[in-house]
């Protein structure tokens, strides 16, 4: 098996322990449990508190002393061992725990998966951006995979699709153990920055960097508005006589799953895109897409003209999180210097998955509070009206802000 096709593997693999479980867990926790919305929204934090340090500190180690491919088998080790406790978990404190343990291990090993993508690609002196958009493409397609199984089996509200995760992960920690070794940079002399990792903060003192990550940290908020309340908008529908026994009502997951499927297309299209139009305009398609995201959200609704608003705004989405989250990736891969290649990527996760998510998850919050009226009735149109005029803002910012390099 050549070495594309080996990375498609460990990426299918990669997605298909997070989508095993991270869209219907919450339901587990509800429905079985008895979770609180609070128990939950304290479980789901774990998300972004691993995802502000354990991403760039894990980088920065494999960078400087131990081998990207075995921190990502320990990665998936310690995961696959947290997952199967989860199973048997019944108390919200400890289920935090447990899940803190699994995200402190699994954040960092998305990084890392790019990173061991990008040596290998490089030492077969095969071009990244051609050909990584259609390698990371089958982590979609793994993640879609994963939630169709669940749903299909019926165990979304029971503890399997933790074991089924757990058993993936396992899987993926034998597969990982026949990838290449990918080597530490080793250098003679190094200073006490160096040493520490920290050499990758250096890329703050490039504006063009600077303005990057702090967009990406930006975005990342935005990332997390959809995430955190795209489901409970659908579900308000029911709220509706005439809308509560439609199929968006019924079905909201499968209806958000079409998001994950629209990514494919878009990720197979990066490479054109970057190519003929570069970063800078490759992330102001993806702000504009979210734009487009939170606006037909707004207008959408179970009716035959909203339903094909509703559709239209998943099928957005692939272009907003593809063409901004892996589009970023391989930005930053072509960059830096090799030497900081993981410490970069990991910079990157956590400023748009932990710094990002933890104050999108904040301030939106407080947008959803500021509309919604004493006895609980949510305004969704100004609510995403709002999210939509941020990302335009965002938008319009970057184009005066951001100056890519001539090539």
């Amino acid at each position: 098996m050549n070495i594309k096709n080996r990375l498609k593997v460990m990426l299918f693999l990669q997605y298909f322990v997070w989508g095993s479980w991270l869209i219907t867990s919450g339901s587990y926790m509800m429905q079985t449990l008895g979770f609180s919305g609070s128990d939950v929204g304290i479980v789901v934090s774990s998300f972004g508190i691993a995802s502000l340090f354990m991403p760039c500190l894990m980088g920065i180690i494999a960078d400087k002393w131990v081998s990207a491919k075995y921190l990502y088998v320990l990665c998936h080790l310690i995961g696959a061992i947290a997952l199967f406790f989860a199973a048997s978990v019944s108390s919200p404190m400890i289920m935090f725990m447990i899940m803190l343990i699994n995200m402190l291990a699994y954040m960092p090993s998305i990084s890392l998966s790019n990173s061991i993508s990008y040596f290998c690609l490089d030492n077969q002196k095969i071009d990244t951006v051609t050909t990584f958009p259609s390698i990371r493409v089958f982590g979609t397609v793994g993640f879609i995979a994963a939630m169709w199984l669940i749903s299909l089996l019926k165990i979304e509200e029971s503890n399997t699709q933790f074991y089924i995760a757990s058993a993936s992960s396992l899987l993926l920690v034998i597969y990982s153990l026949t990838l290449p070794y990918v080597p530490v940079e080793k250098k003679e002399s190094q200073t006490w920055i160096s040493r520490l990792g920290l050499d990758a903060l250096v890329l703050f003192k490039q504006p063009t960097m600077a303005v990057f990550f702090l967009f990406a940290m930006l975005l990342g908020a935005v990332l997390q508005i959809t995430n955190t309340f795209g489901n409970p908008f659908l579900q308000d529908f029911k709220l509706i006589p005439e809308y509560k026994d439609s199929l968006v009502v019924q079905y909201p997951a499968i209806l958000l799953s079409i998001s994950q499927m629209a990514e494919i297309g878009f990720i197979l299209a990066i490479p054109f895109f970057l190519k003929r139009f570069g970063i800078k305009q490759v992330m102001i398609i993806s702000m504009l897409a979210w734009t487009l995201r939170f606006g037909l959200f707004a207008f959408g609704d179970p009716s035959p003209f909203g339903f094909i608003l509703l559709l239209l705004s998943m099928i957005v989405y692939g272009c907003a999180f593809d063409f901004f989250n892996i589009s970023g990736s391989i930005f930053i891969e072509k960059e830096v210097n090799p030497a900081i290649r993981a410490s970069a990527q990991g910079l990157f996760m956590t400023m748009v998955n932990g710094i990002g998510s933890y104050v999108g998850s904040i301030l939106s919050g407080k947008v959803v509070d500021k509309f919604t009226s004493i006895d609980g009735i949510k305004d969704w149109q100004a609510i995403w009206l709002v999210f939509a005029a941020y990302a335009l803002l965002l938008a319009i910012i970057f184009y005066y802000t951001f100056r890519e390099k001539a090539k």
